[in-house]
């Protein structure tokens, strides 16, 4: 007969599978700020399409560059498979990887995942070619057009034992209240290149390249010398060009009181 006591044989624990990846709220380091990083600085890497036939992965080599906001930019002409894949099946998937000296899988890496569309507003032509100024002799062709990665999702492999998952909202910026900046983005680019090239040796504390500003964002900077390309972010984030100028006036100084101290020209 059924005994009608409660039993007190606590549950067994559920089976574990393996480790899964923290979301980057969750993450026990900066998940969000190195994701942010890698889609900064990383000028080329891997874009993953579909095959409309039979659905194999079809991944090949491409250029980046980053809307205002993050959003990953691609020139990409029309006669390329990944192209005619994208045209066919906007689903597509980007990786950022770091690299470096030493073993590969050591340093960090991104994975986005999203939809691919052509966008041709000006300022996108605009961020692109800045990040990759050769890419002027080609990028009129007609064959050839600008496309961005609308994120879903990330992956982030920041090192051993470093990995997180991140949202849309934790990849790219929100540009509520900072439409000014982003009008005056390119005018302030132009000055800076033309009139402040030593402040840019002060940002990136490197005054022997030649270095160039090529985008502006309410959260840092982004400077290319040849091939080097480097983030410089703000103190704190800024919206509008009075808190633009005003921040980096500031870091100006800061860089110039520590060149001085270091004993290198200021």
């Amino acid at each position: 007969m059924a005994s009608d006591e409660t039993s007190t044989t606590p549950p067994a624990e559920p089976r574990r599978g393996p480790a899964q990846p923290l979301p980057a709220s969750e993450a026990p380091f900066d998940a969000i700020g190195l994701a942010r990083h890698l889609l900064r600085t990383v000028r080329s890497g891997a874009l993953a399409t579909l095959d409309p036939e039979d659905g194999t992965p079809f991944a090949s080599l491409v250029t980046i560059a980053t809307d205002v906001d993050g959003t990953p930019l691609m020139l990409l002409s029309r006669l390329s498979g990944h192209t005619r894949n994208l045209l066919k099946d906007s689903r597509a998937s980007l990786l950022f990887s770091a690299g470096g000296k030493g073993d590969p899988l050591a340093h960090p890496r991104l994975t986005v995942t999203g939809l691919v569309t052509q966008v041709g507003e000006p300022r996108v032509r605009e961020r692109f070619i800045a990040r990759h100024p050769k890419a002027k002799l080609y990028a009129d062709f007609p064959d050839f057009g600008f496309f961005a990665l609308a994120p879903k999702a990330g992956h982030l492999n920041g090192g051993f034992a470093k990995a997180a998952t991140l949202t849309r909202d934790e990849l790219l910026l929100d540009l509520s209240g900072c439409e000014a900046l982003v009008a005056g983005e390119a005018g302030a680019i132009a000055h800076m290149n033309a009139d402040h090239a030593d402040a840019l040796g002060l940002y990136a504390a490197d005054a022997t390249a030649n270095w160039r500003l090529t985008g502006l964002d309410p959260e840092g900077m982004d400077l290319l010398a040849g091939d080097r390309s480097h983030r410089v972010a703000y103190p704190s984030p800024v919206s509008d060009m009075g808190a633009l100028r005003k921040i980096l006036v500031e870091m100006a100084a800061a860089g110039r009181e520590t060149a001085g101290s270091s004993g290198e020209p200021a």
